[in-house]
């Protein structure tokens, strides 16, 4: 007897897709400019103000190398170089600082993110004063005085909040929140020594307290970061990397910042060094060099290259290695000279426009980017600008080599570095006044 199958002929299965739809925020319907939205979060407060400050000195030092080349003759209360070196220090990483820190922060710590409008009467502070002390550093001494004692009580408290959220974190690794308090800790006392010398009208002090806070202060806070993120980063973006950044490495990293800090300040008093002391830096600083090279190749500088925003941030890093290089032969070249051949201001400008300057960019594009509701990626706008920024510090080493060359190359560089960070300014601070792509929060 035939078995009939019971629903006809038998058909293959087809398996058809099924469509699993995420169902995301629509995008706000209403996407203008409001200053309210720079409430809504640290970063946008902080970075909008870091990024006004950061395109205004630029311009304003173009303006002024652009009136010495053609012989306009200005006002000072200090030297021009104590001023220049003042303001490109402190003028607006600081805010950059704040905005990251109190954003990123309170995870490192795991405590409570602090309101924006906690910051906001110090952010406001810290802008009023900067202007009182830019006119003042050219019309009157106590009023420059007043203004950076204005910025002395603001980041007073921007560190005091910081500490207590530090006090208050039970968090197992504090290592690099240690870094950054310590580091803060001294940026306090430098501002209120600064604000003094200015009053005193005292450019020695002036100098050498900026020096001490740009390597013992603001580069120990890039080198924390540094140390936590960009193996963070690559392994997030490049799983063939491992996330390598043993606590000795960040300890190292720090002491050779401070170690080149306190020997910028011994410069300013002591002139010309002994030939001892300048080969001390070089037995420090030729090791540090290797290391910081050899880091940024063991970090996956090579491997970043695919990838446009961990490239950005990778070759920023790279700089610290090629500065301190710089700075090894040209304190080689100052031991066999008793001071009188050296490199000038290129392993300086290498340091602060190249390592500080764009890492900066980097870091502040990623941030702007991922917390705005954008992709975590540089578009062809962000990638043109770090590209104008590098060439920028390219141009501005080359002219502390070559200085037989006038001030016109010092203007051109002004103008292509006004140029990278006042496009950044224009594009991302329209970013931080208005509400994220994606609809949510923050």
């Amino acid at each position: 007897m035939a078995l009939k199958p019971l629903h006809g002929p038998t058909e293959p299965t087809v398996l058809r897709p099924i469509h699993i739809t995420s169902k995301k925020p629509p995008p706000p319907a209403d996407m203008t400019w409001r200053r309210s939205w720079l409430l809504a979060a640290p970063h946008r407060l902080a970075f909008f103000s870091g990024a006004v400050m950061m395109a205004t000195i630029a311009l304003w030092w173009m303006a002024m190398l652009l009136a010495r080349a053609t012989g306009l003759p200005l006002a000072w209360m200090m030297g021009p170089g104590t001023v220049h070196a003042l303001l490109m220090s402190l003028g607006f990483m600081p805010l950059f600082f704040v905005g990251f820190l109190f954003t990123a922060g309170p995870k490192w710590m795991d405590v409570p993110e602090l309101p924006t409008r906690a910051l906001r009467s110090l952010v406001i502070l810290t802008l009023t004063g900067w202007a009182v002390c830019l006119i003042g550093l050219h019309t009157s001494a106590v009023m420059g005085s007043a203004g950076l004692a204005l910025v002395a009580v603001a980041w007073t408290g921007f560190t005091w909040k910081f500490g207590a959220m530090w006090w208050d974190s039970r968090a197992n690794d504090k290592a690099h929140v240690n870094v950054v308090l310590a580091a803060c800790g001294f940026g306090v006392l430098a501002l209120w020594g600064i604000a003094a010398g200015i009053l005193l009208g005292e450019d020695s002090v002036v100098r050498s307290l900026t020096q001490a806070a740009l390597w013992i202060f603001v580069a120990p806070v890039f080198a924390a970061v540094s140390h936590r993120m960009i193996p963070f980063f690559s392994t997030s973006a490049l799983p063939v990397l491992d996330a390598w950044r043993p606590l000795w490495l960040l300890h190292c990293m720090v002491t050779i910042l401070v170690f080149e800090g306190v020997m910028a300040g011994v410069d300013v008093w002591l002139w010309p060094a002994p030939s001892w002391l300048r080969w001390l830096q070089v037995a420090v600083e030729v090791p540090a060099a290797a290391l910081m090279l050899w880091l940024a190749v063991r970090w996956g500088l090579v491997q970043s290259l695919k990838i446009r925003l961990l490239a950005m941030l990778h070759g920023g890093f790279l700089w610290l290695g090629i500065a301190l290089a710089l700075y090894a032969v040209s304190h080689g070249l100052m031991a066999l000279s008793q001071d009188q051949q050296s490199l000038g201001l290129a392993p300086m400008h290498a340091m602060t426009m190249g390592y500080l300057g764009a890492t900066l960019l980097a870091m502040g594009t990623r941030v702007a980017s991922g917390h705005s509701g954008r992709p975590l990626a540089a578009d062809n706008t962000a990638w043109a600008l770090y590209w104008v920024l590098q060439t920028a510090v390219v141009l501005r080493v080359m002219a502390a080599l070559w200085p037989a060359t006038g001030n016109w190359p010092l203007v051109v560089a002004a103008a292509v570095w006004s140029l990278a960070v006042s496009g950044w300014a224009l594009r991302y601070s329209s970013w931080f006044g208005r509400p994220r792509l994606d609809g949510r929060p923050g």
